[in-house]
């Protein structure tokens, strides 16, 4: 199974982004935690910037909508089969430019996903 990348991934327990580290690996489902936190989350070291990272199935975004330009090139990059907006990353033109590039866009929620076995 291809990881799933966190963009916005962050050490705060507090914060979705972390929740979804957490239920994603409790899930069976490998992680790539992207954000620009220091740190680890789940074990895993935050990685920073616009890594190299090996094929990915899924984007899981947890960066508001002002805050993704600087990564669409990246993310187009990466080319991976899903983005999920989840509830606050919504962003028309990103999700434009994933579809244009074969990329299905999911509008939703990473742990309600999860938890309704829709993952």
């Amino acid at each position: 199974m291809k990881p799933t990348l966190i963009l916005g991934a962050t050490t705060n327990p507090s914060r979705y982004a972390y929740l979804a580290a957490q239920r994603l690996t409790a899930h069976g489902h490998d992680i790539i935690p992207v954000g620009i936190k220091q740190g680890k989350v789940v074990g895993r070291e935050i990685l920073n910037g616009k890594p190299d990272v090996p094929e990915v199935d899924t984007v899981t975004l947890y960066v508001g909508p002002q805050h993704q330009p600087e990564y669409y090139d990246w993310l187009l990059r990466v080319a991976p089969k899903r983005i999920i907006f989840n509830p606050g990353t919504e962003n028309a033109e990103l999700a434009r430019l994933a579809r244009e590039n074969g990329i299905e866009v999911v509008r939703g929620c990473t742990l309600v996903m999860l938890a309704g076995g829709q993952y």
